[in-house]
């Protein structure tokens, strides 16, 4: 059942974007899959499809269809080191999960199955019981949504591609130089940061790249200045830890526009619940 758990698992967490509510819902399936009179001929198919749903009916019920006006965000799943119980390569980008949440549960499941899972619509028509006409509608509808924020996904790449970026990027906000800063920023760069229920951030979303820079200077010398900085890759993008000793207390995931230069976007996660599992 373990390997069950581990192939169920970029299902749960690509629809949910919370590795908590993913293995609860895993651990859900399991529970009433145990307890079955009857023998299913495809166990791979039919835990797929009750955690798929199960999955879609959580995420419903949390009501976190979130727009560009709200700072929730996906937690961070560190894919260069992910333990053994996690297939990286199913994960999702940082970026697409962001992104997704403004879909409601049941377009972004046919989303991730399609784009991320290569199913076909007869296929996902089966796993969510609908018609392959509605299954092709709400992909579109999904497809429209994430279009019209003119934030693309973009080519995803590691945190090697873009360390020298960071690097410099760091560098300025050290040494408190705004005017670098800012030409390392694209003009429509947005920040944002979750703090979770336990911390309150500075600004939860924050635009323009005077603004941005700004902020992250004054947060810097006001909070983080003393913590040690690790890069890494989450969600297979560059990011940044900051740590205080062996505690993260941030993760900054950035998103490169489409020149390769320049930071479109910057999440910031500070929730300690979202940072606990990254080691």
């Amino acid at each position: 059942m373990k390997d069950y758990q581990n192939l169920l698992f970029p299902y749960a967490y690509n629809v949910l974007g919370s590795k908590a509510d993913a293995r609860d819902a895993i651990q859900d399936v399991m529970t009433k899959y145990a307890g079955l009179d009857s023998e299913v001929k495809n166990e791979k198919s039919y835990l797929i499809r009750a955690v798929i749903n199960q999955s879609i009916n959580l995420k419903d019920k949390q009501k976190r269809k979130t727009s560009l006006e709200d700072s929730w965000l996906p937690e961070p799943i560190e894919t260069t080191t992910a333990d053994e119980n996690i297939i990286a390569e199913d994960i999702l980008s940082y970026s697409l999960l962001f992104l997704l949440e403004q879909l409601n549960p049941k377009e972004r499941a046919v989303f991730i199955l399609k784009e991320a899972f290569a199913y076909s619509h007869k296929e996902i028509a089966e796993v969510l019981s609908v018609k392959v006409a509605y299954s092709r509608k709400l992909l579109s509808r999904a497809r429209a949504k994430v279009r019209k924020t003119d934030q693309k996904p973009g080519d995803i790449q590691g945190f090697g591609a873009y360390r020298n970026q960071i690097e410099r990027y760091i560098k300025a906000i050290r040494s408190r130089d705004t005017e670098k800063l800012q030409s390392m920023l694209a003009d429509d760069v947005t920040l944002y940061a979750d703090g979770g229920d336990e911390i309150n951030v500075v600004q939860r979303i924050c635009r323009g790249r005077p603004e941005v820079a700004d902020l992250l200077v004054f947060a810097y010398h006001k909070f983080q200045r003393s913590q040690s900085l690790r890069f890494t890759e989450i969600n297979h993008q560059p990011a940044l830890l900051f740590c205080e000793g062996d505690e993260i207390k941030a993760c900054q995931v950035y998103h490169f526009g489409e020149d390769g230069q320049t930071i479109r976007r910057i999440c910031n996660i500070l929730d300690p619940d979202k940072l606990k599992d990254i080691v």
